[in-house]
């Protein structure tokens, strides 16, 4: 009995606790003959970036210039994200609670859509543009960079420069010291890792001649990008997990389409029966017996025959192949497949309207990320400025004082937002939910991107306008008719 319960001790407590403490352990981590090509290395974000981002930033702008569906997708987010009229800025100023101050809301809000044609410094960009400029460098390159520029370049005192990432010199790094901050990747920063100073070069690295680094305060900087990691101090290309995929593909279709160039011709060689080079021709030069014109052909010398070469492209498999390899890219890039390769075959109404939510909520994320770490700031920090220099100015013409500048920098944005895949039914959808109080007209007003003060103010001024001009105008009902059923065909 004493041996058995020794040797069951031993079994239990040895071989078998060995296996399942083996078990628990992640398989994502084993090392095996089938991972063991998997070089996957503890490293910080910064390390990395020290030696890829350029590389990095430099493929991603190749294929945004030479790949089709890079063109498409960085068309799709500047339109998604920013839309035809840029975003919609909503000023809230009220006299008292609940009562708007109308007066100094149109006045700030005129003073800013005036701005907008300014804020360019070199005057060539109106603000929305600007932002489209900027969101096709976040997606491309990453990241973005502009100088805050003071001076009486325009109204409000203050305007901007959008600068080329490449003069954010990566390779200038400096370890921290006693009385020194760090410097990574060109960013000057403190103890906190908040950026103190950009190094920037005093021309693009690709340029010739003499370049000087400029220390610019953060202060005068707007340096913005997506956070992926802690401790994070550059942007990433959005597209840096299917770059490669990318390429491939790129490649393939390159390959498959020579291939199937070739296969659209009658190509082969000339082959001799002791294997000498071909016969030379009689035109000048002596060229051989090797190029055929279309629609003609040739005789061949004595001795010769002609060995045809047979392409198998285009193949039955090539369009799938392409389909799957799209779908994994489109995945890597937040949009649909559908939208990217403009393939609608065998989409319905569901399918379709499931795909588009879900990206249009990715668009969505994206433009709130916009607002809160850029818009809001430039916008705080242009009321300022615009104040300052009496740029807003009521009707009577009297400016706003910069004494009352937490009142008027109350405000909201309203990002683009997109017409309906089926509209009668979203809209009946929304009728109902306003109908059944889970929604209310402002709220629906915002999800089309629209101000729902802006369009009373507009019916109101139709309304106005038909009673002015003493047109009869067909009555309209402001709920939908209801439906009703078919009569009844007689037999």
């Amino acid at each position: 009995m004493g041996l058995l319960t020794r040797i069951t001790g031993l079994f239990s407590g040895g071989t078998v606790a060995k296996a399942n403490t083996q078990r628990r352990r992640f398989d994502a981590a084993a090392v095996s003959r089938l991972t063991a090509g998997w070089m996957a290395e503890q490293n910080s974000i910064d390390n990395e970036l020290r030696s890829d981002l350029d590389r990095l930033r430099a493929r991603s702008r190749d294929l945004a210039n030479n790949n089709d569906y890079v063109r498409k997708w960085l068309q799709m987010t500047a339109a998604n994200i920013v839309g035809p009229n840029g975003f919609l800025l909503q000023v809230r100023v009220e006299d008292r609670p609940g009562v708007q101050d109308n007066l100094a809301n149109n006045a700030i809000e005129a003073a800013w859509a005036k701005w907008g044609r300014q804020c360019d410094i070199t005057g060539r960009m109106g603000f929305v543009d600007l932002v489209r400029a900027i969101v096709k460098s976040l997606a491309r390159d990453g990241e973005f960079m502009l100088r805050k520029v003071v001076g009486k370049h325009n109204d409000a005192g203050f305007a901007l420069q959008l600068i080329d990432i490449d003069r954010l010199d990566t390779g200038y790094n400096v370890a921290a010291a006693e009385g020194r901050n760090a410097v990574i990747m060109g960013i000057e920063v403190d103890s906190f890792s908040r950026p103190a100073a950009y190094h920037l070069l005093s021309s693009h690295p690709a340029t010739g001649g003499q370049r000087r680094r400029e220390r610019i305060p953060a202060s005068e900087i707007i340096h913005r990008y997506i956070t992926d990691r802690p401790e994070q101090t550059r942007g990433i290309p959005w597209a840096h997990a299917v770059i490669k995929s990318l390429h491939d593909l790129n490649e393939y279709n390159k390959s498959a389409l020579i291939a199937a160039r070739k296969g659209a011709d009658t190509l082969g060689f000339f082959v001799s029966p002791n294997g000498e080079p071909p016969t030379m021709d009689d035109t000048e030069g002596g060229e051989p017996i090797s190029v055929s014109v279309p629609g003609m052909y040739e005789t061949l010398p004595e001795g010769y025959d002609f060995r045809a070469y047979e392409s198998q492209y285009p193949s039955a498999t090539y369009g799938e192949f392409t389909k799957a390899h799209l779908r994994r890219i489109a995945t890597g890039l937040g949009v649909s497949y559908n939208t990217l390769a403009e393939d609608l075959e065998g989409v319905n109404y569901s399918s379709i309207r499931s795909g588009v939510l879900n990206e249009r909520d990715q668009w969505m994320t994206l433009q709130s990320w916009l607002i809160a770490s850029f818009l809001t700031p430039l916008y705080e920090e242009w009321l300022r400025f615009a104040l300052l220099n009496g740029a807003v100015v009521l009707p009577t013409g009297s400016p706003l004082p910069l004494a009352k500048y937490d009142k008027f920098a109350a405000h909201s944005w309203l990002g683009r937002r997109w017409q309906w895949v089926d509209p009668l039914k979203d809209i009946e959808a929304a009728r109902l939910a306003v109908q059944s109080g889970v929604a209310s007209p402002q709220s629906i007003a915002a999800q089309m991107g629209m101000d729902v003060d802006d369009v009373l103010a507009d019916i109101a001024r139709f309304e106005k306008a038909v009673a002015d001009s003493g047109v009869q105008m067909v009555s309209y009902d402001k709920s939908p008719p209801a439906l009703s059923a078919p009569a009844p065909v007689a037999p």
